[in-house]
Parts: structure tokens; C-alpha cells; sequence
């Protein structure tokens, strides 16, 4: 009995293996012209697959990290800032602190940085297989209040409770409500030990409890997020670099004129 190409191909739509599916003809031509063991045969069609597999979950991953931009570390520019160097960014780029649940806390103005460097750092997990969530700070407590009672809320906050590194934007720009910080304590608290964090803020730890209103509910925080913790601390001084590279819709001669 004569075997076609249709017939494997739909042996592997069967099986599952929709990529293989797809190449199998070509890589069976291949086979025949380049004389391939069955060894090597077998080799390029699961090793095709698995890449498949992989490359689909990495969009997938990217999908649910709802990133706000596409900043990798690629971007970011570390002549421009003063808050780490190669040596620093090349630890940070080894993951090792997402196995070990470690908080990044990145303080410093609007501009400076921040959020380019923990997009960056988040991407760059998400093409390494780690599963990562980027969330406002005030995304996040909205995520928190809702989530009982809407789904896309409680989709987003089960992703979230997944993540292996969760980074949390702007945390601390404004005042909360008591039952705002006692939720935000809540999910700290359930997510400890079983996550990394990176939290970005124009304010110190120090002064988050003028914030949260509630210096005992403070405490208990950082006592969570600074178990195991690094401060990256951006110059205040520095000039924004947002600013410095922003789009015009009018030039500066126009403008003044």
C-alpha cells in the first residue's frame, strides 16, 4: 500500500503535530536529497515541532504580559542613566532572581528609565519561557476590586496568580483608600514566596505609608517585599530621557515664532 504525503499529513493532524503537518512534504524531499538517516529525519521533524511549540507560546506569553510597549533591553540606553551598569544589567539578565522571588524596586522621576528597564527585563524573561504580568499600579487595584464579579477581571487576575515575575508600574503616585491598601496587602501577601516582582515608583519605601494610610499595613509590605530585594535607584537629576527623545508635532522654530 502507497503512503502519500496527505495521508502522513493527516496522521500528524491526528497526532496533533499541525506544524509538522505543514513542512512534512518539503522536509521529506529534503530528506531524500540530502540522503538523511532516519536518525536525521526524525531529528528535523520533532526538532521543527518543538520550535513551533515554542515560538507559539512565547506569543502567547507576550499576549498575556499586556506590556504597554515593545522596550527591550536592546533599547535601553545605559550611558543615559546612572542607576546600574553592564555588570548589574548582565545579572539581571541571567533570571536567576525570578527562580529565587526576588523584588527589583526601581525608584526615581518621571522619564528616567523605570518603565523601559522593567519592560525590557520582562520581555526578555518572556522569551526565556517565563510567564510575566505588567500591571499599573492603579490597574491593579481596580483587577482587585472586581475580580469576583467580572470575568475579565478575574481572567487577568489568574493569570497574574501564574506569573512568574509580575511588575507593577507606578506603584504608590497617589493616596488609597483603607480597603485599596488592605487589598493590594492581601494579594502581597498571597503572591510571596511564590513570585518576583518589579515595582517602579517616584517615592522610596520609606514613604509608602503615607500613601497606604496605614503604617502597621506598610510594615507588613515591606516586610514581604524586602525579604529578598534590590533597589535600583535612578539620579533624580537626571534628565528625562522620555523628553529627550519624545516626538514633536512642531518644530522648535515654529513654536517660538
Amino acid at each position: 500500500m502507497t503512503t502519500t504525503y496527505d495521508d502522513l499529513q493527516q496522521k500528524c493532524r491526528t497526532l496533533r503535530l499541525a506544524e509538522t503537518a505543514k513542512e512534512l512534504p518539503n522536509m521529506l524531499r529534503m530528506a531524500e536529497s540530502k540522503n538523511w538517516t532516519y536518525y536525521e529525519l526524525m531529528d528535523q521533524i520533532l526538532g521543527h515541532e518543538l520550535d513551533c511549540r515554542e515560538e507559539k507560546n512565547r506569543i502567547k506569553l507576550m499576549k498575556w504580559a499586556e506590556f504597554p510597549q515593545h522596550l527591550t533591553l536592546e533599547q535601553f540606553k545605559l550611558s543615559e542613566q546612572s542607576a546600574i551598569g553592564d555588570k548589574q544589567l548582565n545579572v539581571l539578565k541571567e533570571l536567576s532572581w525570578i527562580e529565587d522571588h526576588f523584588t527589583l524596586i526601581m525608584m526615581g522621576p518621571p522619564g528616567v528609565g523605570k518603565t523601559h528597564l522593567s519592560t525590557g527585563l520582562g520581555i526578555h524573561a518572556v522569551n526565556q519561557g517565563y510567564q510575566v504580568s505588567f500591571i499599573p499600579m492603579d490597574h491593579l487595584v481596580y483587577i482587585l476590586k472586581t475580580r469576583e464579579y467580572l470575568s475579565k477581571s478575574k481572567t487577568r487576575y489568574k493569570r497574574m496568580e501564574s506569573s512568574d515575575l509580575i511588575i507593577i508600574d507606578d506603584i504608590m503616585y497617589m493616596a488609597y483608600e483603607p480597603q485599596d491598601a488592605q487589598l493590594f496587602f492581601q494579594f502581597i501577601y498571597d503572591m510571596y514566596d511564590k513570585t518576583a516582582f518589579i515595582l517602579t515608583s517616584n517615592k522610596g519605601p520609606n514613604e509608602w505609608g503615607k500613601f497606604l494610610g496605614d503604617t502597621t499595613l506598610t510594615t507588613a509590605i515591606l516586610d514581604r517585599l524586602l525579604h529578598r530585594s534590590e533597589i535600583i535607584t535612578f539620579d533624580e537629576n537626571q534628565d528625562s530621557i522620555r523628553m529627550k527623545y519624545r516626538r514633536a508635532l512642531f518644530e522648535e522654530k515654529s513654536v517660538e515664532s
